[in-house]
């Protein structure tokens, strides 16, 4: 999963004092070791009964304090009078919770319960009244455990938890006086997680005149064999990408930044005379780090969402054409290579008054896809998501580049929902894909940390 850390999980069951230990025991012992073969980190607190004193919760309390999980998954084993439980979570109330009820067993010819969702039916209420944020699963009888949902929430609160500690580099501000791509710093950080820490292009450029010349030449020979070139460029042209790529790297790695934008036409290309798509291609290459032009603050902390959630990389596309069942994508820059579709193919090309650059023209992946894209007013967050099937487009062109002019990277998608509901609703020229159907997963992280699904 692109070196994302497993989920860290508290675990604690439950189970009423009168209910032989064993079966409780026993059977969250079954439980917790399901979620450890499914890929999950756990805190395990040994069960809690309802005893007069109230010892078997304190001393839950005390085994899960100090631990650093995600998510508290509480199993339900059997019934459980509510206070019980509740003593044990209150402490930990700033994290998802999953309230787990188990089933019961089959012996010869009758079925065995504890009454396990005698328990969970008697928090479930109490809980959400609360405040708690939290799933409700059930096992129902005879069927296994769900335990993909489980894993699709916990996964989520994982994402929370990423997020929380988040940096994103942002080098320059505001590219092409664009309105969309702006953002309140209060209410992100507050809501959601991530900063974004902003700097200028002068502090780049003044590490690529110190750059290891050395260096350069090597890597850029390295690329004249790695990637498909459509022709030869032009003399300088891969070593002012490898340049560029050099600079960002060093910065991105200095701060520790997860996320990246940049002042692309306003900057790179007007200031430095030449498009840094061959630059953010090796960037790709090179780093795990999510990556998006013209300075897209919420479409970094899209990509950031999208890559915790899924462990993709949350490659961008950009809107060229509605069509009556779908949208025409793009990108008229670069793309990672863990999209491509075949090997990673570059055409230096130059559009407008800009020099001669690499622009990346690879194939797309197609198939099924999500498409995803953060937005806000004020406060108030919202997460638009459509789902549909990638497939290949037909012949297009943008006008604008030196002929002959390049099929830029896109997909034509196909959306499973009427156009017209999608288009009265978006919210950028950009929008981040994912592959797969990750609807699950993204309307969970929203019900965590309260974005308006749409």
């Amino acid at each position: 999963m692109n070196g994302i850390r497993k989920v860290r999980a508290g675990f604690v069951g439950f189970g009423e004092v009168n209910t032989p230990r064993e079966f409780i025991t026993k059977r969250c012992d079954a439980a917790a070791k399901l979620l450890e073969e499914a890929g999950l980190e756990l805190s395990v607190a040994s069960p809690v009964c309802d005893d007069a004193q109230g010892r078997e919760a304190a001393r839950a309390v005390v085994e899960l304090s100090g631990k650093d999980f995600d998510v508290l998954i509480i199993c339900i084993a059997g019934w459980i009078p509510s206070w019980a439980v509740l003593s044990v979570i209150e402490p930990f109330k700033n994290k998802p919770m999953i309230l787990w009820g188990l089933s019961g067993w089959q012996e010869g010819d009758r079925f065995v319960t504890t009454a396990d969702q005698a328990g969970t039916t008697a928090l479930r209420k109490p809980m959400a009244d609360m405040g708690y944020i939290f799933k409700y699963v059930v096992t129902y009888r005879g069927q296994q455990p769900p335990i993909n949902d489980i894993l699709t929430y916990a996964q989520a609160a994982r994402a929370v938890s990423l997020l929380r500690t988040a940096k994103i580099g942002m080098a320059g501000y505001r590219d092409m006086r664009l309105f969309g791509t702006l953002y309140d710093g209060v209410s992100l950080k507050g809501k959601i997680g991530p900063e974004i820490e902003h700097f200028e292009l002068l502090e780049i450029v003044n590490m690529m005149e110190k750059v290891d010349e050395k260096e350069v030449e090597k890597l850029a020979a390295l690329l004249k064999n790695r990637w498909k070139f459509v022709r030869d460029p032009r003399p300088g042209t891969v070593e002012n990408s490898v340049r560029l790529f050099l600079a960002f790297k060093a910065k991105i790695e200095d701060r520790g930044y997860q996320g990246f934008s940049y002042n692309d036409v306003d900057g790179v290309k007007k200031l430095l005379k030449f498009a840094p798509a061959g630059s953010l291609t090796l960037l790709h290459d090179e780093l795990d780090v999510c990556s998006v032009p013209e300075n897209d603050s919420l479409g970094a902390v899209t990509q950031l969402i999208v890559k915790y959630l899924t462990g993709q990389v949350g490659a961008y596309l950009e809107f060229y054409e509605f069509l009556s069942e779908g949208a025409l994508m793009g990108v008229p820059d670069y793309v990672p290579a863990e999209i491509v579709d075949g090997s990673v193919t570059v055409m230096p090309n130059a559009f407008g008054d800009f020099g001669e650059g690499l622009l990346n023209v690879s194939k797309l992946k197609t198939g099924r896809v999500t498409l995803c894209r953060l937005g806000y007013f004020g406060n108030e967050y919202t997460l638009h998501v459509v789902t549909g099937i990638g497939r290949t487009p037909l012949k297009w062109e943008e006008a604008g580049w030196a002929p002959p002019a390049p099929q830029l990277p896109s997909l034509e998608i196909v959306f499973d929902t009427p156009v017209e509901d999608y288009v009265q609703n978006v919210m950028s020229q950009h929008y981040i894909i994912s592959y797969g159907d990750n609807r699950e997963h993204l309307k969970a992280l929203c019900s965590m940390v309260g974005i308006r699904y749409l």
